[in-house]
């Protein structure tokens, strides 16, 4: 066990954590939400911070971030636990393990080692992915600063709950993140993530305000979060508080964990919701989950040329030239284009 960061020691030999917008208040003996935080003596533990459970080489695409080194790899890592209970996570079998089966499991990788694995690799970033990489701050943040020495940029994949205090703590060392809006509805967070809404929105602006480049996914699922009310207020949420030039995935969702019942999102909803968040005047809208659609292509706001030519994670065709679009000059936003 490692001694986590960010939290105070209360009488009793209580803890609050200040990691993320739970601010779990833990008794001697107990984990917080997350289930990997334990207080024992008064002193907060991470329980994973040596028990890396999935090491993969991807492309930035799946993560999925298109304006980070595009058609670049990353080596991806993750731990187990979560501090959301989302009743349609994907990988639940290993995010929601130490609360669903009281188990932790995974192999010991130093944070010095998945550095060198990554160069070694060929990779450009290092990613913080598949579970929640709040939740293994610690041992984020010992690879950051390992990755950051061979060069590399640091990418989180992660559902926006942590805290300002984090962000800070990290600063300079988190390059970008893909953010999970899982609706703009406090209702559906509560009820199928037991977390809120305002938390994530926090997050959102302050990661923009640090200079971190955030692109937006949202999984779009029948009957819980798709009116279209709705996804207008969540389309100008980004274009008013983030920025236009953020880009925003929406994405299709198949029936997962405990979400079977419903069925996969439809194709051509996900096509009308992209146009939606074009027409709000976000300048990059993408669909997500349906290989080959033309959704998956980069324009340049400015004159409407095609940028980057996608097919699934493969770039086939990247015309960016020097971060600017070769027809019209327009400066395409984004880390390495």
């Amino acid at each position: 066990m490692k001694e986590a960061r960010l939290y105070d020691r209360l009488d009793s030999d209580k803890v609050k954590c200040r990691l993320c917008h739970h601010g779990c208040k833990i008794d001697e003996g107990k984990t917080g939400i997350c289930a990997v935080r334990l207080n024992k003596g008064g002193t907060l533990y991470t329980l994973v911070y040596d028990k890396v459970v999935s090491t993969n080489i991807d492309p930035i695409e799946k993560k999925p971030l298109y304006h980070v080194a595009p058609g670049s790899r990353s080596f991806s890592i993750a731990t187990v636990g979560c501090n959301f209970q989302c009743s349609f996570c994907q990988n639940y079998s290993i995010s929601q393990m130490p609360r669903d089966q009281g188990r932790i499991v995974g192999e010991s990788y130093s944070p010095g080692l998945i550095a060198e694995m990554a160069a070694r690799n060929k990779c450009r970033s290092i990613a913080y992915t598949y579970t929640e990489p709040t939740i293994y701050y610690e041992l984020a943040l010992d690879t950051m600063v390992e990755a950051r020495k061979l060069g590399l940029i640091n990418v989180f994949v992660t559902n926006g709950y942590m805290t300002r205090d984090m962000l800070d703590d990290c600063r300079g060392l988190l390059d970008a993140a893909n953010v999970d809006l899982k609706a703009f509805n406090d209702k559906f967070y509560t009820r199928y993530c037991k977390a809120r809404l305002e938390g994530v929105l926090d997050s959102l602006r302050y990661m923009k305000e640090l200079g971190i480049w955030v692109e937006v996914t949202t999984l779009l699922i029948p009957t819980l979060n798709d009116d279209m009310n709705e996804v207008h207020d969540l389309a100008q949420f980004i274009k008013n508080d983030l920025g236009a030039d953020t880009p925003w995935h929406v994405s299709r969702f198949y029936p997962q964990y405990k979400e079977t019942a419903l069925p996969a999102t439809d194709a051509q909803f996900l096509r009308q919701v992209r146009q939606v968040g074009l027409d709000e005047g976000l300048y990059y809208v993408y669909t997500g989950n349906i290989p080959w659609d033309p959704g998956e292509k980069t324009h340049c706001p400015g004159c409407s040329y095609l940028l980057i030519d996608r097919v699934g994670y493969t770039v086939k065709d990247n015309r960016v030239k020097e971060g600017h679009c070769p027809k019209c000059q327009y400066e395409v936003e984004g880390l390495e284009l």
